[in-house]
């Protein structure tokens, strides 16, 4: 049976407080999210029959701690060590929630923090926190990343049994130990928020749902944490960000680069939003590495078209990102603006920086060589590198805009290789 999308949405909304809410009730994060995936399968199987409950949230929490229960009691009539522990349980921290209870606090953070815990490696991660915090299920989890529903399934459970030998807990950490689990965060969903507004590969330039999810998260942690500057920046720059997408994409869902995007398509509600979280969040604190790259995202808003665009101070932007947090992709970036600013010859000077280190070989790095060769007037050089461009690509739609690039520049290969 189906849900409508407003359900979809609601069991997405919920699903991460009801995981929240098993784990500091129960204190077994594995437990909590298997019983919470269990009360959504249910949601599934019963809410088409007879409707979304008056109380939600109640339905699923007396669901998922029943199946909760359900575990410990199964697990403690096979082993003798989960008998003890389930006899020393207080009987009331058993008991269910009232139906119609609302969750009385809001966990989002600590469960945000256990699911990019230190001990996880990064695609871990992210897994997890897409399924426990963004409330889509193993196969849209597997679906999203293109990988295997099988291979997804297992790095998963992998990750909850590697929470449990760690000892994580559900808690805050210090303080001291906060900063580095939050900016392990911020980093998932920046990367949740790009494999959604530029697709690594497949057949479509984005995945509109990733992104959706990625904003979503972002801003319930800023929520959660509204004094946070660089939480808030991450927030602009992904409102800053996404308020070019319909602009960004063709017809045909072919790739519409910045330069020849119609700007009156942007959406300028985001873009208010998010120059309304820069402008705070560098007025109360130092500036960070999400905070930069939101303001240049600002500067490049600001300009009515391309070539109005502030260049000067996208580079200034780009060379104190560069001191902070330096990068090869920021250094690939500022490659671009110097040449706008100083001459495609400083532009290509500075590619020598990223040639040979993590990005050799990537087509990002192949086409901002093809753009500053085309502006430096070589185009039959640059046609080559459009096209090399295009072959290292793994989004379709990326590479025909790449191949097309080539074409016009002067490829004279371009009609045997569409």
């Amino acid at each position: 049976m189906n849900l409508d999308e407003a359900t979809v949405e609601l069991l997405r909304r919920l699903t991460p407080q009801l995981v929240a809410t098993l784990v500091r009730r129960y204190g077994d994060f594995a437990r909590a999210e298997d019983a919470a995936q269990e009360a959504l399968v249910a949601a599934v199987e019963t809410w088409p029959r007879g409707g979304v409950p008056e109380h939600p949230a109640g339905w699923l929490h007396t669901v998922a701690a029943r199946r909760y229960v359900d575990q410990v009691r199964g697990e403690v009539a096979r082993a003798r060590r989960e008998r003890v522990v389930l006899d020393t349980t207080p009987r009331d921290a058993l008991v269910a929630p009232p139906s119609d209870a609302e969750p009385p606090r809001d966990d989002l953070l600590e469960l945000f923090l256990l699911c990019c815990h230190p001990a996880l490696p990064a695609p871990a991660q992210l897994a997890l926190t897409l399924r426990a915090v963004g409330g889509l299920t193993t196969a849209e989890v597997a679906a999203a990343f293109l990988l295997p529903e099988k291979t997804t399934r297992q790095r998963i459970s992998r990750a909850k049994q590697r929470l449990r030998e760690a000892g994580a807990r559900f808690a805050l950490p210090t303080a001291a130990e906060q900063r580095p689990r939050l900016a392990v965060v911020r980093q998932v969903l920046y990367l949740m928020f790009n494999e959604g507004y530029s697709a690594s590969s497949g057949p479509d330039l984005r995945r509109a749902e990733l992104t959706r999810q990625a904003l979503r998260l972002t801003r319930r942690l800023h929520d959660r944490l509204p004094g946070d500057a660089e939480t808030a920046g991450l927030l602009a720059l992904m409102l800053l960000t996404e308020a070019r997408a319909a602009a960004r994409v063709g017809p045909d869902g072919e790739l519409v680069p910045l330069a020849e995007q119609d700007r009156a398509r942007w959406d300028r509600a985001a873009i208010d939003e998010g120059r309304r979280l820069v402008e705070w969040s560098l007025a109360v604190a130092p500036p960070g590495p999400y905070r930069i790259q939101a303001a240049i995202a600002a500067v490049h808003t600001e300009a009515p078209s391309a070539a109005d665009t502030d260049w000067p101070q996208v580079l200034a932007l780009y060379e104190l990102l560069d001191r902070l947090a330096p990068n090869p992709v920021a250094t690939l970036n500022r490659a671009v603006a110097v040449g706008m600013v100083h001459g495609p010859a400083a532009g290509l000077a500075l590619l020598s920086e990223v040639e040979s280190g993590l990005l050799a070989g990537h087509h990002r790095l192949h086409a901002v060589r093809a753009h500053l060769l085309e502006l430096a007037g070589d185009r039959a050089t640059a046609a080559l590198a459009w096209r090399t461009a295009a072959d290292h690509a793994g989004s379709e739609p990326e590479r025909r805009h790449l191949l097309r690039r080539s074409a016009t520049t002067g490829d004279p290969d371009h009609s045997q290789r569409r």
